[in-house]
């Protein structure tokens, strides 16, 4: 009996530590197993993520993609959409002959050709659009049916954002000269007109595609004046320089300089106003007015550089405008390195800075919308072709880049410029207009850029505008002219 009750107790006392280690052995496969979960979880959550953030923000621009060649197989089972006009009018459609032949045709011929682009090319709405033009509601049978049968389905509708009463007005207003016209609605960034010249007729571009590409750069009649084109801003810039001012500087009403025709710093150059004009005694605004270069040529010395090339990026110099089509990078290079002449040349709009047409409307558009910046956009909706709505595009806000005070005193600005400056096209015109004319400097003829950006009314903003007429310009005094051309047809005024 003792002799049992030993042995019990003894094999007691050996199993201990074996439980022990089996305990240790099991926590740590436990611990080897949440290491592994918590890793895959992580993996799957990841891959998650990144699925919602490529779907959300990349889908679009892959799917649209030139280069995507699943997109383009959807040609060989699918007729290419219509694209419309704001109004309802065909701005392109596929033609097809009595051997099934298609042909792509654009019943406004040269007037849309940048905006719509060629479908051949993928540019313009042609290409960013090009996924639903060639999408289709049909259901799975219905797909089935067409291939068996050897029909092609009908592409989507795009409708655009384009007004032809607009574009028409600003296509025979820019008449035989190099330049471009854009509008938009500033507080929606709704593109309303969009016209480049040099232009071409895209019916012809099976011929004559290959010819066009060899066009020097200057005459190219391909190039998207009002996206691709860089041109320096001229006294548009003011706007940037004197929002940096006024925003150091909250005693700005109290700025005060003498104009003598010209304004020298020591160490730079000596910058003329143009024409020689003298102003005499001007406070900031009036200076902004009269569009002085003596007043903005050496305001560049009283300002943060770093803070002025930050502001500039925040209205986008020196980044990717993802407007949908093809576009160019507007550059600013001036920082605290930079020298005494390239101060002076960046506040009045000339030396490196470049910009381009779209980019001046988004940053007037800004001031016009008081500091919020819209995303540009060019379809308002997609729809069957017997008009069903598939997808409607919301109004997106790209950046807030100043406060509400500090557009309203720009906008002052601007409406001075009409009232008692260099905007003198509007004088008797029955709507308001607030703007900033400008003229650059391009080589060293006397040849110069002729800018004009603004928006109107004035007191509630429906349109905003940019219009550039490329040096040598014939037929017309200035971009004022062309502006107004385009402002009589908005608000019907002849």
């Amino acid at each position: 009996m003792n002799q049992q009750v030993k042995t019990r107790n003894l094999k007691k006392k050996n199993t201990k530590p074996n439980d022990i280690v089996d305990k240790k052995k099991q926590g740590l496969r436990n611990r080897e197993t949440n290491v592994i979960s918590f890793i895959f979880v992580a993996l799957f959550l990841m891959m998650a993520s990144y699925l919602v953030y490529f779907n959300v923000f990349e889908a679009s621009t892959i799917v649209n993609n030139p280069y995507n060649k699943r997109i383009d197989n959807l040609e060989n089972k699918v007729v290419r959409g219509n694209i419309l006009a704001a109004d309802g009018q065909i701005l392109a459609e596929t033609d097809i002959d009595e051997d099934g032949n298609e042909t792509r045709v654009y019943p406004f011929s040269e007037v849309f050709c940048h905006v719509v682009g060629l479908a051949s090319a993928k540019t313009g709405v042609e290409g960013v659009a090009n996924y639903e033009l060639l999408s289709t509601s049909g259901n799975i049978i219905n797909q089935l049916s067409d291939d068996l049968s050897g029909e092609k389905s009908v592409g989507y509708d795009v409708v655009t954002t384009l007004v032809p009463k607009l574009q028409e007005a600003a296509y025979k207003a820019l008449g035989s000269n190099k330049g471009a016209v854009v509008a938009m609605e500033p507080s929606t960034g709704r593109v309303l007109a969009m016209v480049s010249k040099p232009d071409y007729d895209p019916n012809e571009a099976p011929e004559m595609y290959s010819e066009w590409l060899g066009y020097d750069s200057s005459d190219s009649v391909l190039l998207n004046r009002a996206t691709q084109g860089l041109y320096s801003p001229g006294s548009t810039f003011k706007v940037l320089t004197a929002l940096e001012y006024v925003r150091e500087y909250p005693d700005y009403e109290n700025y005060s300089f003498d104009c003598t025709g010209s304004a020298y710093v020591n160490g730079g150059t000596t910058i003329p106003c143009y024409n020689g004009s003298v102003h005499g005694h001007q406070d900031l605004k009036l200076g902004f007015a009269n569009s002085c270069n003596g007043v903005f040529s050496t305001i560049g010395f009283r300002l943060n550089l770093s803070k002025y090339r930050q502001l500039c990026e925040d209205f986008y110099y020196n980044k990717n405008l993802d407007i949908g089509i093809e576009s160019s990078v507007s550059s600013f290079t001036l920082d605290e390195n930079s020298g005494v002449s390239e101060i002076q040349e960046t506040g009045i709009g000339q030396g490196k800075t470049m910009v381009s047409p779209m980019h001046n409307l988004m940053i007037i558009s800004a001031i016009a919308n008081r500091g919020v910046m819209m995303q540009p956009y060019f379809v308002e909706k997609v729809q069957t072709r017997s008009g069903d709505v598939v997808s409607t595009t919301t109004p997106k806000q790209k950046s807030v880049v100043c406060t509400p005070s500090e557009a309203d005193t720009i906008g002052e600005f601007c409406r001075a410029v009409v009232t008692e400056g260099t905007g003198y096209a509007f004088t008797y015109t029955s709507y308001t207009v607030a703007g900033k004319t400008g003229t650059a400097q391009f080589d060293n003829s006397d040849r110069v850029h002729s800018w004009f950006i603004g928006y109107a009314p004035y007191e509630n903003p429906q349109i905003s505008f940019c219009v550039i007429l490329e040096g040598g310009y014939t037929g017309v005094p200035g971009a004022q002219q062309v502006t107004k051309a385009l402002l009589d047809a908005f608000f019907d005024e002849y």
